[in-house]
């Protein structure tokens, strides 16, 4: 059962066998989540999930192109990474992961996390259960030694500061969902995206279109993609979002978002969006 405020997530629609159109060959899935029916849930929290596995995400993965995947830690879990690392345990040459822990996470963990294909630590300021800013001052100088990034879900507001934590403790950032950005237009947001993409240490993933407000037929999201996959396709990271939480009354259709992500980005930068960017991110060590 579902707490009174943490309502049950839709299920994805099911696809009925691969798609027509695939996504490009190598495409890295840099954003989904797994459940397990057996690991308790935070509360409070923001959402109860459908159960959905990592045998789900590869039977989607299958239809729809993907070849390897990055797997985020859910807010409903807290700082208990266990199922995230069960799935990585299953596939480690095919997965990466991004854990959510606590500031005061021992050296000895932090080493364990990496052999089993950790890359990064999420910082949430839109859920319950995450982490916040100020867990940073205590993990960033670590996890800048094993090579890791931050994972930033934040909005618009919080852009700037992101630019600034990322240069003060010399990491990587990524920015979850074109910062929940509103597209009709996008006016200041995208310049303050622009900037922080130049400083070289942020990336973005242009990932969850639904989740943002939009202009008819998500024009708004095709031209702020193209625009940015023009001007920096070496710091965009495409991602599913699967299975797509917090969607209580409509569910996105998954032939749709490939066919809209294809339309989105240019052919020219279709190879880094989809695969070389996520490959030097999550796959250098």
């Amino acid at each position: 059962m579902s707490a009174p405020d943490a309502p049950l997530c839709l299920a994805p629609i099911a696809l009925p066998g691969p798609l027509g159109q695939q996504l490009p060959v190598g495409t890295i899935d840099s954003h989904f989540h797994v459940f397990d029916n057996a690991a308790p849930l935070n509360t409070p929290r923001s959402y109860t999930p459908r159960i959905l596995t990592l045998d789900d995400w590869l039977a989607y993965a299958g239809l729809v192109g993907i070849e390897r995947g990055v797997l985020v830690q859910p807010s409903v879990y807290g700082v208990d990474n266990s199922v995230l690392l069960a799935a990585l345990s299953r596939q480690p040459d095919r997965l990466r992961g991004v854990v959510v822990i606590a500031p005061d996470t021992g050296d000895a963990e932090l080493a364990r996390l990496n052999q089993h294909g950790v890359r990064g630590v999420r910082i949430n300021l839109r859920n319950k259960g995450g982490i916040g800013l100020d867990a940073l001052a205590a993990l960033a100088p670590r996890i800048r030694a094993l090579g890791w990034h931050v994972q930033f879900q934040v909005g618009p507001e919080t852009i700037a500061t992101v630019a600034a934590l990322t240069a003060q403790y010399g990491i990587v950032g990524v920015i979850d969902h074109l910062a929940f950005m509103p597209l009709d237009p996008a006016g200041a947001a995208l310049d303050a995206l622009r900037r922080v993409l130049d400083s070289a240490r942020v990336l973005l993933k242009i990932s969850a279109p639904y989740r943002l407000r939009d202009t008819a037929n998500h024009a708004g999201y095709r031209h702020v993609v193209a625009a940015l996959s023009g001007s920096h396709p070496d710091r965009l990271l495409w991602a599913s979002d699967w299975p797509h939480t917090e969607l209580f009354d409509t569910m996105v259709d998954d032939a749709a978002l490939v066919s809209l992500s294809l339309a989105a980005v240019p052919t020219a930068a279709q190879r880094q969006v989809f695969s070389q960017n996520a490959t030097s991110l999550y796959w250098a060590h």
